[in-house]
């Protein structure tokens, strides 16, 4: 049976079978799709390749005419690349699990972890199951970008870096897709942000001294050396329950801490670049309370945590804030989420070169 018959043998009879068919054109392998009234629904292209009949689906009658063209010419030259049927999100989901990252330092696991929530948050949500990998085009990924930006599909204004995040993955998946021959091109490649009115900067909220001080004063007695260690270093609260004993230098001429490592989202993590790795001086009052802080600790070896939680683990930070940081804020008369970091705090951070 040739391409241009009835594609259905039992379409005889009224309302039974499948009703479509391809109806030939001015273009010699370009056929019509035309549904049983009629109707077009499409096109399809037709060639042959390595002594097989191949087909190629298309919206528009251009659009066959150029795949056709683009097919054949890819297949005297010896490119002709088979379309691959697996789906964008399904190879997404398994590109995420062995991916291995393209730099020296590798690939970090908390960043995978970050990448599935991304994935699963938002991808999922947007492109259907059956879109397959080579069907994604760059207008697709553009509207997939006003998605992200439009207010009343997300219930709240997400913001730039969110939407940015929330491609990286996909635009290193696609990248990968290309680099193992899956697609020709990468349809990420050039995408740009989608342009939004800009809401006003806000000021950046911090914590006064007499509010630092009031908040310091209130801290729990199991929580106040961390607290004085993070107004003092400016360490993020991550690098600072990640500390273990060894990194509290408190018995040299110069006291510092050393900041090696962090804990984000249950996981040991290196800093994300080399200047990450430093040492931070202590103030001689600081250095005291951490020394009563550490001898308080029974029976600990120097890589058990400096500030460990009740339980002996690790610190949740989210708790930390949301239970005991945010309501001591609050009474101390300080926004909620003030920064440590304050041009304003009594103590300055000081790192010093990594030796």
């Amino acid at each position: 049976m040739s391409v241009s018959q009835d594609t259905s043998a039992r379409a005889a009879d009224p309302g039974c079978g499948d009703k479509r068919r391809l109806q030939k054109t001015k273009t010699p392998g370009v056929f019509k799709r035309v549904d049983g009234k009629g109707r077009t629904i499409g096109y399809v292209c037709v060639f042959r390749s390595a002594g097989r009949q191949r087909k190629r689906h298309a919206r528009t009658y251009e659009e066959a005419k150029r795949i056709k063209r683009e097919s054949e010419t890819d297949r005297d030259r010896g490119e002709l690349q088979e379309r691959t049927t697996i789906g964008l999100l399904r190879y997404v989901d398994e590109w995420v699990e062995r991916y291995r990252g393209q730099g020296r330092r590798g690939f970090r696991e908390s960043t995978r972890e970050e990448y599935r929530r991304l994935i699963r948050a938002y991808a999922h949500r947007h492109f259907p199951r059956k879109l397959k990998l080579v069907d994604v085009s760059t207008y697709a990924l553009a509207r997939y970008m006003d998605w992200l930006a439009d207010e009343s599909e997300q219930g709240r204004r997400l913001g730039d870096r969110t939407i940015a995040n929330a491609v990286i993955p996909l635009r290193a998946a696609l990248a990968t897709a290309k680099r193992e021959g899956l697609i020709r091109h990468n349809p990420a490649q050039g995408l740009a942000m989608p342009q939004r009115e800009q809401l006003p900067e806000q000021e950046v909220k911090v914590f006064s001294r007499d509010q630092l001080a009031a908040l310091l004063a209130m801290a729990p007695e199991r929580h106040s050396a961390l607290f004085e260690l993070l107004a003092a270093t400016g360490l993020r609260i991550s690098e600072a329950i990640g500390l273990q004993r060894l990194h509290l230098q408190l018995d040299q001429s110069d006291p510092e801490v050393c900041v090696r490592r962090a804990i984000v989202r249950d996981r040991i993590v290196p800093p994300k670049s080399r200047y990450g790795n430093r040492e931070v001086r202590l103030p001689a009052p600081l250095t005291a309370k951490l020394r009563a802080h550490l001898a308080a600790q029974a029976d600990q070896d120097s890589t058990a945590l400096a500030f460990p939680s009740e339980a002996g683990g690790p610190l949740d930070p989210g708790n930390l804030r949301r239970r005991v940081l945010k309501p001591l804020a609050e009474e101390a008369g300080a926004p909620g989420r003030a920064r440590w970091r304050s041009a304003l705090v009594a103590w300055r951070r000081r790192p010093r070169r990594s030796r």
